[in-house]
């Protein structure tokens, strides 16, 4: 519950990655107003804050007290080809919502595609036990209807947090319905949705172990590494530069600002020569990561090679 579980409910920590180095370019180039810096990017699409930083507290506590100990009993006794084998099966199904939602947004060649994604591995991957439509090229696609929502002109709406399920928009609320009710897991007994959820919660642990760690404010971080990548999925994860964007909430607050004809719009607070900078921190931080890798990677080879000699 750390972090964003809607984002474990479609990806794996490989896939979360990316999110979260969205969230430290976010925090490298607009600081939280707890830092006395400049306010951040998507601090008006907050204006619940001292409520949502209160249930996000609780949530963090029934993570680190209830979630996080039965999530690490799950990993001890389950060994990885189950755990991926589960992944595997409940990822699968996910693929109906993600057809469903292919149609709704006209995206009809994708929506070919997922469907012949989830024949497939339903068949010859036994359930989706089994991910052999990966071998065959077709990828796995994240669409939801928040997104089917965002295509069709609803703005986002204010962030909020919700007790037990974390961070959602406004815009994402319907959304979570919706795909809630057209998933068939929803309708399967107690004991399976268990095992999913922990799972999930066992694919997160990287991720969720990032944010504590490498965040001033993991608040602000999951909030604005949460509405960034929703914004990325809305845009079918095409970059949007900063001048394109307006305020999605649904409301006027500034006229005299550009506006852009895109259904997808934030109003990026600001100017164009923080964002370069914001965009130098983060070219840094990427190389780093890089170079981090790269390192482990030799140490790892020199290891092997000792071994090997001994």
């Amino acid at each position: 519950m750390k972090g964003h579980p809607n984002v474990e409910l479609h990806a794996t920590i490989k896939q979360t990655l990316p999110y979260l180095l969205m969230g430290i370019f976010a925090l490298s180039g607009c600081a939280s107003s707890n830092t006395g810096g400049q306010q951040s990017v998507y601090s008006k699409a907050d204006p619940y804050e001292p409520i949502n930083r209160k249930i996000y507290n609780f949530n963090d506590k029934v993570d680190d007290y209830i979630a996080e100990p039965i999530s690490n009993v799950y990993k001890a006794i389950t060994p990885q080809f189950l755990q991926t084998g589960v992944f595997n099966f409940f990822n699968n199904l996910d693929n109906i919502n993600v057809i469903l939602n292919d149609v709704l947004q006209g995206k009809l060649h994708q929506g070919a595609e997922d469907t012949g994604r989830f024949a497939m591995n339903s068949t010859l991957g036994l359930l989706g036990v089994f991910d052999v439509a990966k071998s065959v090229g077709l990828q796995q696609n994240n669409e939801d209807f928040e997104q089917t929502l965002a295509v069709w002109g609803i703005p986002r709406g204010h962030y909020l947090v919700i007790p037990f399920l974390g961070p959602l928009t406004a815009r994402g609320i319907p959304g979570a319905v919706f795909d809630t009710a057209a998933n068939p897991s929803s309708y399967v007994g107690a004991p399976v949705q268990l095992v999913s959820l922990l799972n999930k919660r066992a694919n997160a642990e990287g991720a969720l172990k990032f944010i504590d760690e490498a965040a001033l404010d993991p608040y602000v971080f999951t909030r604005e590494s949460f509405l960034q990548w929703r914004a990325s999925l809305a845009n079918d994860g095409k970059s949007v530069e900063p001048a394109d964007f307006e305020d999605e909430l649904g409301t006027e607050e500034d006229s005299s600002s550009p506006k852009a004809p895109n259904v997808l719009k934030l109003n990026f607070s600001f100017n164009s020569g923080q964002f370069k900078q914001a965009s130098r921190s983060f070219s840094s931080t990427s190389a780093s990561f890089e170079n981090t890798a790269e390192s482990f990677k030799k140490s790892s080879e020199k290891l092997d090679d000792l071994k090997i000699r001994h």
